[in-house]
């Protein structure tokens, strides 16, 4: 294991409820025969990352009873339906006193992100100082690699669906980005015409 995989957490949001979708959860969307959160876990320890934390949200024990996820540490999120903000928070949350210096966030909803592009950001990890994320023709996306010393000002920003958005607005200068649109494509599952992506 190396030192970015031993000190890196990946941090999985997947709490989401599918309003879009007609209330159907992200996270138990079925996509090459498993739920969507099965698979989005497998993408993040294919790239390296030794330790999963996976905010759940909507249908939570649905999601617990359906989806084999392992030793994923599982964090339920109760204000789940505030947005993905209140999930980031629960997520970064859960990883304090666990030892971990950055956590490498990814959304259940973006298959077309695979291993490839997840170890791309993992590598742009230094130290707890590091902020770094996926760039896709230059523009910033999924998954973005949080050093700890930004947790608590993620945390204190990280309000309604921004997530992040307006913490990384702020440090913008401080962001390495990795430029990934070579090996994924960041679409989102959101509306039933995006149920086209899922195999």
């Amino acid at each position: 294991m190396t030192e970015n995989e031993q000190q890196v957490a990946g941090l999985l949001l997947a709490a989401g409820g599918g309003r879009r979708l007609g209330g159907r959860p992200k996270a138990l969307l079925e996509h090459r025969g498993r739920p969507l959160v099965e698979h989005a876990v497998g993408v993040l320890r294919a790239a390296g990352c030794a330790r999963v934390h996976v905010v759940l949200g909507a249908a939570a024990a649905a999601v617990r009873e359906r989806a084999e996820l392992g030793d994923c540490v599982l964090v339920e999120n109760p204000g789940w339906a505030d947005g993905m903000g209140s999930s980031l928070r629960a997520g970064l949350g859960s990883l304090a006193g666990t030892g971990a210096r950055a956590a490498l966030v990814s959304l259940v909803d973006q298959p077309g992100i695979g291993p490839a592009a997840v170890r791309r950001v993992l590598a742009a990890y230094e130290d707890e100082n590091s902020l770094a994320s996926a760039a896709y023709d230059g523009v910033r996306g999924h998954p973005v690699l949080l050093g700890a010393a930004h947790w608590a000002g993620i945390t204190a920003t990280a309000t309604g669906d921004r997530g992040a958005r307006a913490y990384l607005k702020q440090h913008h200068d401080a962001i390495t980005l990795v430029e990934c649109g070579d090996v994924a494509q960041p679409y989102d599952i959101d509306t039933p015409e995006d149920l086209a992506h899922l195999e």
